[in-house]
């Protein structure tokens, strides 16, 4: 166990580099047990559900080799495609081998997977989708079971929700399903179109992602290829809010501007000045801010390209120093205000009432000694205590580590009075 010392009320300035995305990794690296070769993905964060994903790998047979920022992944060595509830029990994402698995070997054994507790995230839709495609399935002993006797087949199939991982799954298996797929109501994410430009070099065609119809027509001579994965707009906001919150002046490299409209949009709502750049080699994003009080704003989280609801938490923090009073809903997930009784703690004034969330905003927040409960309310704490009076204590790291590569010492390059303790 390790935990996080925030000694507050230093603005931030200088420059910080983003990650590889998350959410694109955790799902492009199970696409690339699917190729008949190695594969290497670059831009890789160096986060734990990215070594998480490794170790499952090498126990299912696959040599993995890590080079910096790059993994490389040869999958020809495997024959056991089952991943057991001991390796996935951290790992949400773990149900993407669902799908990979399924469409090369034509059958699964996945533990029903964990992950952040944020309210249920059912995979109906992912079975729906496998099932659809000629897969037969059972749940038993908390392992889904998946098997294709007749092959996988394309199908017409709708989400009855746009739900990012049963349409990144469903694109999995299809992609080497026999004839074509239609997925009607897909999620737009930059990570779904992410997945689909990863699958179309393997030898895929996955046409239409980032719309809600994507349409996929199977081979079964996928090809390792190298790619890089998009930046992670989830880490950029944070650091676009951090920024904001602590008062100074950060530019964020290595971002895609389109992907942080959202975010950008309410930060300067809230009054803070915020730019987009292009240094010839890669876009940046500018913020600045006199660390005064915000405007209070609502926010709604929505699928993208709407406000993501993995900014919430973050952005929670900023506006319980708002001038007024502040509205969020959370519409994606019903139990994600677990960061609020450590915000509380700190001096907030946050009443929930089932989805919507009434921030006052206070002049002030207290250093003192809290607990992550997932990530992205782990990333809260952080900002909450990068504008805190006094010294705050975040215990339960791993839970940040889940999603943001060494995120202390990213913040002490910009000034930030943070340290990492056993």
């Amino acid at each position: 166990m390790e935990k996080l010392v925030i000694r507050g009320g230093r603005p931030l300035s200088g420059t910080v580099s983003i990650s590889g995305a998350k959410n694109a990794a955790v799902a492009i690296l199970p696409a690339a047990l699917m190729a008949h070769g190695p594969s290497v993905i670059e831009n890789l964060p160096d986060i734990e559900d990215v070594h998480l994903l490794a170790d499952i790998f090498t126990r299912m047979g696959a040599h993995v080799e890590f080079e910096g920022e790059s993994m490389r992944v040869d999958p020809n060595g495997m024959v056991n495609p089952r991943a057991d509830f001991s390796q996935v029990s951290r790992l949400r994402a773990s149900y993407y081998l669902l799908g990979a698995m399924l469409g090369r070997f034509g059958h699964a054994e996945v533990a029903l997977p964990g992950g952040c507790d944020i309210g249920l995230r059912p995979i109906d839709l992912h079975i729906k989708g496998m099932e659809a495609l000629g897969a037969v399935t059972r749940k038993e002993g908390g392992i889904l079971y998946a098997s294709a006797p007749n092959g996988l087949r394309g199908a017409d199939i709708y989400l009855d929700f746009a739900s990012v991982g049963a349409t990144i799954n469903i694109m999995l298996a299809a992609a080497q399903a026999e004839g074509l797929t239609e997925i009607s109501n897909a999620a737009k994410e930059p990570h779904v179109v992410d997945v689909a430009n990863f699958l179309n070099c393997l030898g895929a065609s996955v046409k239409g992602a980032g719309t809600d119809v994507i349409r996929i027509r199977g081979s079964k001579h996928l090809s390792g290829r190298s790619y890089a994965i998009i930046p992670d707009q989830i880490e950029a906001g944070t650091y676009m809010i951090a920024a904001a919150a602590a008062g100074g002046d950060v530019v964020i490299r290595n971002v895609i501007p389109t992907h942080l409209e959202a975010v950008t949009a309410k930060l300067m709502e809230m009054g803070f000045q915020v730019t987009e750049g292009d240094n010839g080699s890669e876009f940046f994003m500018r913020v600045v801010s006199d660390g005064k009080r915000p405007r209070s704003v609502n926010i709604k989280t929505l699928p993208y390209p709407g406000f993501p609801t993995d900014l919430q938490q973050p952005i929670m923090s900023l506006l319980a120093r708002g001038r007024g009073t502040s509205e969020v809903v959370e519409n994606i997930f019903e139990d994600r205000y677990k960061q609020v009784p450590n915000l509380c703690r700190m001096g907030a004034d946050i009443s929930v009432n089932g989805r919507v969330a009434t921030v006052k905003g206070t002049e002030e927040l207290s250093g003192c000694p809290v607990a992550a409960t997932d990530l992205r309310a782990g990333a809260a704490l952080v900002i909450a205590g990068l504008m805190a009076r006094g010294t705050t204590t975040i215990d339960h790291v791993e839970y940040i580590d889940r999603g943001y590569a060494h995120i202390e010492a990213k913040l002490r390059s910009l000034g930030a009075d943070i340290e990492r303790l056993p």
